[in-house]
């Protein structure tokens, strides 16, 4: 599946933003499983990174290690995300004509 440039950088940012969001507030993530606020963070990232980038295995991992307290807080989804988008194929953009 080809991806655009944006896709993958949006992908990427979102992750980092996520890991950035459940380490910055540790106390509200901490709780792995148990943590209501954890559950919601990882459900919409995990929807929004399949969307942008579709199906990728790595994501199968981070979900089960979000689900472990203090595991979580590694940057399981920056790590899912770069995997899943390093080898991405990139459209190129086609020359212009001259005329």
């Amino acid at each position: 599946m080809a991806l655009s440039r944006k896709r993958i950088l949006a992908a990427r940012v979102l992750a980092v933003a996520a890991d950035a969001i459940q380490l910055g507030m540790l106390p509200l993530f901490v709780g792995g499983a148990t943590s209501p606020l954890n559950d919601v963070l990882d459900v919409v990232v995990g929807a929004a990174m399949i969307g942008l980038v579709g199906w990728h295995w790595a994501f199968v991992p981070t979900f089960i290690a979000e689900l472990v307290p203090f595991v979580d807080i590694a940057p399981t989804w920056t790590v899912a995300a770069f995997i899943a988008t390093r080898n991405a194929e990139v459209p190129e953009i086609p020359e212009r004509a001259e005329s």
